[in-house]
């Protein structure tokens, strides 16, 4: 069983090789950056039979998935290194045969055959903010996670890729600002909510005859989010319509030129998308859905036949892989706790094998013949391990990690713990998490500061270790503050239900909840209720918001950081598939926005932005501000010069959480 393993920095960059046995593990030194005559690499990806392997370096980031760099490939026969292009390109992809590399440069397709050293552009019409191939737009890459948007044939033949159209797409400017006395613009396109969207087509090029064709639908798609080859013909397609409530899967043949429809499902709401969709070699395949009103599993007979696979009133969160020979799924579940995920495995005949154990949050990596995988695993009081388990009954093979020192240090920290519960908040009962500071006195009362995300399907309260927030909510408990959580209607693990509640009225039942959540501790008698804060980041940032403003009578104060403030100045993909357009629903968009309850504001507020958000624009805060000095409603705001939605680099964070912190002792 093989696993690898990439140290980045500069002079100091390995490439391991382990084999994870029963009894030992040998573990043997495959590549150094000197013997790729590289100073240095950060990325790595094999061939698939692992004797090539693309480096990547000298990466600057693009948006939040993706990222400019340069590449080369390392031949572990010949121990050749070859650069991939004198320019700076994305996400090279090898060709499953190991002779060719796919990449984009300059919104533009192109191949480089690794015998002959030769480069062959295959589009021409890329452009700036007007046409890409092979690459995502921005709204794509950030809600739909896709990237690359080219694919190779399994027999190297031919690639599959979509083009994307943004020349009638509005685009958005931010100023940059650096040493000279003018800022520069970073224009790019960015669709909010009920504008125009990129024209996504899809298109076939064939090596041989270095022809391009383009590929056609029964019904036209406004989204495409995902493509996959399912043989060396077929390529298959995921499509949406533009409320993204109309799923089709169209296997197009590249023989007969033409597209059929294997798969399609509608719902009230919308339909998730997905990454589980995967064809077996007999042209079978299986997925997950939520039309059950939980997320399951189903396979589907190359007739058209249904069987769902897992049933209940759980979450299936992760479909690994199946089985073929023995015939068993490997998925990771919700089902016996919400906070926490198991590892599972289940035959067709619905036999379901636990195969994780520890309370807490397991994931897994499987090896190529699905015999073992790897189990991470942590929950709130056990750092981050890795193990070897059998996949037939979750038996411990080898240890690759435990962290005992991490744990150990964190244990001389004498942190507080995290004390997890059921509340019954609005008729539901909601997951919840308190924080109490380590000398706590039930006689005494204490202010609580709430922390929640309660965007649709996050979860925030869960048994895993220690995120960054966690270390600065243990700071402020050691100063003697209760930290409480809870994930109201609206978030994930509870079914589509529950998840949906809050559709069409995005900031409605997130607020109400968390002001509910707040008057419930209020009245515990060690909480202090004229002393209940509540902050948020992105859509925390607008519940917080939404929560001080449409209730100014219970938290005495807030911090908003990065929020959106009214659901029109986001992105398409995103707010139309939960309030569809503003042309559309002008009531879920105006009532919910705390730009509209400016007016309400009675607390102290500290309102941060990243001046360069491409994500959530910097123009909601100052829209809220403005808004704010009409009302002349005092506030607190900071804008960190030329950041991001993360907000981060350098001093960055740090500044910003000692920010908060002296905000936090001042106005809590």
């Amino acid at each position: 069983q093989i696993v690898h393993r990439c140290t980045p920095g500069k002079n100091n960059v390995l490439l391991y090789k382990a084999y994870i046995q029963t009894d030992e593990e040998e573990e043997k030194v495959l590549l150094t950056n000197t013997e790729a005559k590289l100073d240095y690499f950060e990325s790595y990806a094999f061939s698939k039979d692992e004797q090539k392997v693309v480096l990547g370096y000298n990466s600057t980031s693009r948006y939040r998935y993706s990222s400019f760099g340069n590449f080369s490939v390392y031949d572990f026969n010949s121990k050749k290194s070859t650069v991939v292009y004198n320019g700076k390109i994305i996400n090279p992809k090898l060709s499953p045969d190991g002779k060719k590399v796919g990449f984009v440069f300059e919104n533009n397709i192109f191949i480089k055959d690794l015998s002959s050293n030769t480069v062959t552009q295959i589009t021409k019409d890329g452009k700036k903010n007007t046409i890409i191939n092979g690459l995502s737009d921005w709204v794509y890459e950030e809600e739909f996670e896709l990237i690359e948007a080219f694919r190779w044939s399994p027999d190297s033949k031919h690639i599959a890729f979509l083009k994307f159209d943004e020349t009638n797409v509005k685009e958005y400017s931010m100023p940059i600002y650096g040493d000279n006395n003018y800022p520069t613009l970073e224009t790019f396109k960015y669709p909010k909510a009920g504008e125009t969207n990129s024209i996504v087509t899809a298109h076939l090029y064939t090596i041989a005859n270095k022809k391009t064709i383009d590929l056609q639908f029964p019904k036209t798609p406004h989204y495409i989010p995902r493509l996959q080859w399912k043989n060396n013909f077929e390529i298959v397609f995921q499509t949406l319509n533009r409320h993204q409530n109309e799923l089709y899967i169209y296997s197009f043949n590249t023989i007969k030129n033409k597209a059929s429809i294997i798969y399609s499902e509608k719902n009230d709401t919308y339909v998730e998308i997905g990454n589980h969709l995967t064809f077996t070699s007999a042209g079978d395949f299986y997925l997950t859905s939520e039309k059950d009103g939980f997320n399951h599993i189903y396979y589907y007979k190359s007739n058209g036949k249904e069987t769902q696979i897992t049933h209940g009133n759980w979450e299936v969160t992760k479909l690994y892989n199946y089985n073929e020979a023995k015939g068993f799924f490997y998925f990771q579940s919700t089902k016996g706790n919400e906070i926490e995920r198991q590892i599972y495995s289940i035959n067709k005949k619905k036999q379901l094998k636990q195969l994780t154990i520890a309370p807490g949050i397991h994931d897994a990596s499987f090896t190529s013949n699905q015999s073992l995988f790897i189990d991470t695993f942590s929950n709130a009081s056990t750092p981050y391990t890795f193990e070897v388990l059998s996949a037939k009954n979750g038996k411990k093979i080898n240890v690759l990690k435990n962290n005992a020192p991490l744990l150990q240090r964190s244990l001389s920290y004498n942190l507080p713990k995290k004390e997890f519960a059921n509340v019954s908040i609005n008729g539901y009962d909601l997951n919840t998490y308190i924080i109490k500071p380590k000398n706590f006195d039930s006689s005494k009362k204490y202010p609580v500061l709430l922390y929640q995300y309660s965007g649709p399907g996050s979860q925030m309260v869960k048994n895993s270790w220690h995120s960054y927030n966690d270390y600065w909510h243990y700071l402020l408990a050691e100063k003697g503050y209760i930290i409480a959580c809870i994930d109201g209607r609206g978030t994930g693990s509870k079914g589509a239900s529950f998840k949906k509640t809050t559709q069409l009225q995005l900031g409605k039942l997130e607020a109400e909840d968390q002001i509910a959540f707040a008057k419930y501790l209020g009245n515990l008698d060690y909480i202090n209720k004229k002393r209940i804060g509540i902050w948020g980041w992105s859509f925390g940032g607008f519940t917080t918001l939404n929560a001080i403003l449409k209730d100014n009578t219970v938290f005495k104060s807030a911090i908003s950081v990065a929020p959106v403030t009214h659901w029109g100045f986001y992105d398409t993909i995103y707010t139309e598939r939960f309030l569809t357009t503003p042309q559309e629903n002008p009531k879920g968009y105006n009532d919910n926005s705390p730009i509209t309850l400016a007016q309400n504001l009675n607390c102290p507020l500290l309102l941060v932005h990243g001046g360069a958000d491409d994500n959530v624009h910097l123009q909601n805060s100052l829209q809220m501000s403005a808004e704010f000095v009409k009302f002349n409603k005092p506030f607190d705001q900071e804008i960190y010069t030329n950041k991001n939605h993360g907000i981060y680099g350098g001093k960055t964070r740090l500044h910003l959480y000692s920010k908060l912190t002296e905000f936090i002792l001042h106005e809590l």
